[in-house]
């Protein structure tokens, strides 16, 4: 057995935890092989399910004519990837060209009433937890996490770690470039506040789909 093999049989026990606690946070899960089955996965996402941004409740009634005008705002379709390199970005906004939707990487806070999908690669991730962390030191990135419908992030198998204590060295790195934001994500965005009755996608994305990048 050679040492990539050796490596990714190691690695296994880690990704099986990682996925069974993401899973258990209501996150969808699935092992990728290259990058480029990401941006199909992501494009696939918001051509099938991304949804109305304005999210109006009601929508199935007959509405009046400046709540349909509303409606009608929501024409296009846009996925957010402020973190990517410009490589991988250039791979995603062709995808995105071909299908007639909107890629996006900048200048996010002009669309601050959501973006269909988040796209992301995620720095770490914690397999206690089933948590996924991104070093975002700008707001873009921020952006594309929380103002989306659907967020996508990839997470490269050989930065799925144990506990939070194997990623305190990476932490502290990432906490020492001031000012920093490090965002820890685990499953999709909830609340128990109205009623006590469980509520996804409140505060943030309504689905997290994670894509295991073998590498």
């Amino acid at each position: 057995m050679d040492n990539g093999a050796e490596e990714q049989k190691e690695r296994q026990p880690l990704r099986e935890q990682f996925r069974e606690m993401a899973e258990a946070v209501s996150a969808t899960v699935r092992q990728i092989h290259d990058f480029g089955e990401a941006v199909a996965y992501a494009v696939d996402l918001c051509g099938g399910r991304g949804g109305c941004r304005l999210a109006i409740s009601g929508c199935e009634e007959k509405l009046s004519r400046a709540a349909d005008g509303l409606c009608r705002i929501k024409d296009e379709k846009i996925i957010a990837a402020a973190g990517l390199s410009e490589k991988r970005y250039r791979e995603l906004e062709r995808s995105c060209a071909n299908q007639g939707f909107t890629c996006l990487r900048s200048g996010l806070r002009s669309h601050l009433e959501g973006i269909d999908i988040g796209f992301t690669v995620a720095d770490l991730a914690i397999a206690e937890t089933g948590t996924v962390v991104l070093d975002c030191p700008g707001e873009d990135l921020r952006l594309s996490t929380m103002i989306c419908e659907y967020h996508v992030c990839v997470v490269n198998q050989s930065r799925i770690v144990k506990d939070a204590f194997a990623a305190e060295a990476r932490l502290k790195e990432f906490m020492s470039r001031a000012p920093g934001y490090t965002a820890f994500i685990t499953g999709a965005s909830r609340t128990a506040d109205i009623e006590r009755v469980l509520a996804l996608g409140v505060h943030g994305p309504l689905e997290v789909h994670l894509l295991i990048l073998e590498d």
